[in-house]
């Protein structure tokens, strides 16, 4: 019986052995993950075509949260001109039924809105403050009073492919960044990369690492995508502090 037991033993550790042995299963979820942040970070039109063939109907992109109002503006064209127009209100946010699309901002806290200003106007602050502001609608200028709030948005397949077809190639992605590593079980990947780049208004040179975390569904299509970076990092890299 014990020489059994041992000859058994030796039959299920040489088994073990050569199952430690074969190289494990690729995930191609991982794979396409990688392809799928090498686009991101190499064109604007390497991008959209990556979204268009990969990323599902129903996909969804979730954005960074903020504190603030929860609207979404043109700042391409706007911030050259001193203006501040809404383009999209975001469900279920301090805004909501109060802006509409097409909504311009005058004033927000008696601050003037102009291309000197409107990166300081005090939309961020803490949730529950009221915020007084005038806006113009349809030609008539009109006061609203919003307390800020905690934003969590959601964006479409259709939405970010809209967003991006109004941009340039060449104002697309960092000056250089590296993939250091993609790690994924079953239907989620975890990608982990690095970027450099230089702050368009300070000519400051600034890094931060990133974390993105993607879904994919059954037909192996990106279903939720979101990631992690360092802005406060990013901010103090040129300068800025975070402070009340």
């Amino acid at each position: 019986m014990t020489r059994f037991i041992q000859a058994t033993a030796i039959v299920f550790l040489a088994a073990g052995l050569a199952a430690c042995n074969q190289a494990p299963a690729t995930n191609p979820n991982v794979e396409l993950a990688k392809a799928w942040v090498t686009a991101a970070s190499t064109s604007r039109t390497a991008a959209m075509e990556m979204i268009e063939t990969n990323m599902a109907e129903d996909g969804l992109l979730y954005r960074d949260r903020y504190v603030g109002f929860g609207f979404m503006w043109d700042n391409s064209q706007g911030a050259e001109e001193g203006r501040m127009i809404v383009t999209n209100v975001i469900a279920d946010s301090p805004v909501a039924g109060v802006l509409q699309e097409g909504d311009e901002f005058i004033s927000v806290g008696g601050v003037e809105v102009s291309a000197d200003t409107m990166w300081n106007l005090p939309f961020r602050g803490q949730p529950g403050e009221s915020v007084s502001a005038v806006v113009s609608r349809d030609g008539e200028e009109m006061p609203i009073e919003v307390s800020r709030g905690v934003i969590s948005s959601t964006t479409t397949k259709a939405q970010m492919l809209e967003w991006m077809a109004t941009l340039e190639d060449d104002d697309w992605g960092p000056d250089k960044w590296e993939l250091h590593e993609a790690v994924g079980q079953g239907d989620v990947v975890y990608v982990w990369t690095q970027a450099w780049n230089t702050d368009e208004a300070t000519g400051l040179p600034f890094e931060a690492h990133q974390v993105t975390r993607m879904m994919f569904n059954e037909s192996g299509q990106v279903q939720a995508i979101a990631s992690l970076s360092e802005d406060r990092f990013v901010l103090e890299q040129m300068g800025y502090t975070v402070s009340r």
